[in-house]
């Protein structure tokens, strides 16, 4: 399997129709060196090789979390105590 190509969120943004028009394969978002998300293209119509790509990039988070030893439990109680902590809009 294929290392997933990791991005600062400052090049990712500047360069974000560059990432989502000519790549393929699904990126991980980083700030500081730590992944923040995940882009993963589809296409309009997707097509076998994009429901593959998404399976693949699944995988390798799931491969991710495992080895952190991190569950999505925690993931899910982080974000939402990041955002009952950020201010409002």
């Amino acid at each position: 399997m294929a290392e997933m190509e990791s991005v600062g969120i400052r090049e990712f943004r500047a360069n974000l129709h560059k990432y989502t028009t000519e790549r393929d394969a699904p990126i991980a978002v980083t700030s500081h060196g730590e992944p923040i998300g995940y882009y993963i293209p589809v296409r309009a119509a997707p097509q076998a090789r994009d429901f593959e790509a998404l399976k693949n990039a699944v995988r390798q988070i799931s491969d991710m979390l495992r080895e952190s030893g991190v569950s999505e439990d925690e993931i899910v109680a982080e974000f939402q105590n990041a955002r009952r902590h950020s201010p409002q809009p």
